[in-house]
């Protein structure tokens, strides 16, 4: 088919179903509006932005600002928390909402199951404010509920909030806690979906319950567990900036340095704007990269991925 001939048919395509179009046009106006027209200020991070002069008229400097944060002294800290922090969360956060539903979904009780669902979803409703506001309560060294605990028992009381070596574990645990009953929904959806005739046939083949969720359940919701698992490696730069700059202080701040808040100090209470974007650039470029490999891994080796 001819170049003329394809864009005559995609005109004929669009003029026949232009109520389809009509009805995505909202969408992607927000998209190009909100989404990519701003992106024409990243160039700042190749320039030394100058106020007086705007973001066009400020002069090139190439990778300077890239390289000044490559050889920063804050550099290693600053990858080295938020790979942790990002690899830490997933290798917890992302197992448990499966085993959750697969647990959830072999319930036979349903009152029970609702009261588990019930109590597992709860937590995703609280704000982050509240969350790390309950956890400096919870975990106060002289009030604390979890300190009063640990002298009960003989111990000593655990500075929990302002000690480096526990932030990481307090992050990542909070953490699932608030979402694992929310993220077990999608499971359980998929859960649904299973045909009953497999598990009826496995059963008069003898299968046990634990045989038929291994070789039936999950099988059958491991696209779903793929397609996931690349959404989450492809952020795993992108730890959440909110929780972080809540629960961070001077006195944790060797574990709890991460990218984000680094953007922060520099782009929002330093003024470096070029600097900051420059990390930021950095930041999203690596995510875009992880995404794209991963995507190419789960597609060559399980026949899954996003494209």
């Amino acid at each position: 088919m001819t170049t003329m001939s394809k864009k005559g048919s995609v005109w004929r395509s669009i003029k026949k179903n232009w109520q389809l179009y009509m009805l995505i046009s909202p969408v992607l106006l927000y998209f190009i509006v909100f989404h990519y027209l701003p992106m024409y200020g990243v160039q700042i991070a190749f320039k030394d932005f100058m106020a007086n002069k705007g973001i066009w008229d400020s002069p090139w400097v190439g990778f300077k600002h890239f390289a000044r944060f490559f050889d920063s002294y804050f550099f290693e800290r600053l990858m080295i928390n938020t790979l942790t922090i990002s690899f830490y969360t997933l290798l917890l956060s992302f197992p448990i909402p499966i085993l959750l539903a697969l647990m959830v979904n072999e319930v036979q009780s349903t009152r029970f199951k609702k009261i588990v669902q019930t109590v597992t979803y709860a937590p995703h409703f609280l704000s982050i404010v509240v969350v790390v506001g309950m956890m400096f309560i919870f975990l106060h060294p002289s009030t604390g509920i979890v300190n009063h605990m640990i002298v009960f028992f003989g111990g000593e009381p655990i500075r929990f909030m302002t000690d480096p070596n526990w932030f990481k574990t307090l992050y990542v645990f909070s953490d699932v806690w608030q979402t694992t009953g929310w993220s077990s929904i999608i499971y359980l959806a998929a859960l649904s979906g299973v045909d009953h005739q497999l598990h009826e046939a496995a059963t008069m083949d003898g299968a046990n319950k634990m045989q038929r969720i291994w070789y039936i359940n999950l099988p059958s919701i491991a696209p779903t567990i793929i397609i996931l698992l690349i959404l989450n490696l492809g952020s795993v730069m992108a730890v959440g900036f909110e929780k972080i700059f809540l629960m961070q202080n001077s006195l944790n701040m060797a574990s709890s340095d991460v990218i984000s808040t680094y953007v922060y100090r520099a782009g929002i209470l330093d003024a470096q704007y070029s600097f900051s974007a420059a990390i930021g650039l950095f930041n999203s470029v690596v995510n875009f990269a992880l995404l794209i490999v991963v995507n190419y891994v789960a597609r060559r080796v399980n026949q899954t991925s996003l494209w």
